[in-house]
């Protein structure tokens, strides 16, 4: 069948006439209604996901994050000790920074704020950085301020973990650096 005039070549249907049953002698014709796609289309921008497959990804998504939720949820202490760790490890190279550029650790009275600011009272620092060593006095990962104690020469520097107290197991225990000089 021709394309009619006046018909929208989108919504015009081709007819098949092809023979459905030859047995009996006659040939019956199934007339069946298919639309055709016009030919300037490419059956790539027809394609898409079929239900099954979508149902497929579905699962799998839902698989992976089955495996993966339940170890990241459960860490987020164990990531500030972390952090924490980190932390100790940074702020003791800053002191060392610090006592190469003006011969001696801050005393304790100074603290770690010595680091961020010159310090006023005795001893002052005579080579003291111009931007600081730390860009702010560092709190713990529990908003707690790390405790820094001079000890004649060496320092020690820790942090009281989520309680807050000195002593204590586990996610409470005290996390410290040992490096003394």
């Amino acid at each position: 069948m021709a394309w009619s005039r006046g018909t929208s070549r989108s919504i015009a249907a081709k007819i098949d006439l092809s023979p459905v049953h030859e047995s009996l002698g006659k040939t019956v014709m199934k007339p069946s209604l298919y639309r055709q796609a016009p030919s300037n289309v490419d059956r790539s921008t027809r394609a898409g996901l079929t239900l099954v497959e979508m149902i497929v990804v579905l699962a799998i998504i839902a698989l992976v994050a089955v495996l993966i939720v339940p170890n990241v949820i459960g860490r987020p202490d164990e990531a500030r000790v972390t952090v924490a760790k980190t932390d100790l490890k940074t702020i003791a190279s800053a002191l060392r920074i610090y006592r190469l550029d003006n011969g001696d650790y801050p005393t304790t009275a100074q603290g770690l704020e010595a680091l961020v600011e010159r310090p006023t009272s005795p001893p002052e620092p005579r080579a003291w950085a111009t931007d600081g060593y730390l860009p702010e006095v560092p709190v713990d990962p529990w908003d707690n301020a790390y405790v820094y104690r001079n000890e004649g020469g060496r320092f020690s520097l820790l942090s009281f973990g989520k309680d807050g107290k000195e002593g204590g197991e586990g996610l409470d225990a005290d996390l410290t650096d040992r490096t003394r000089r």
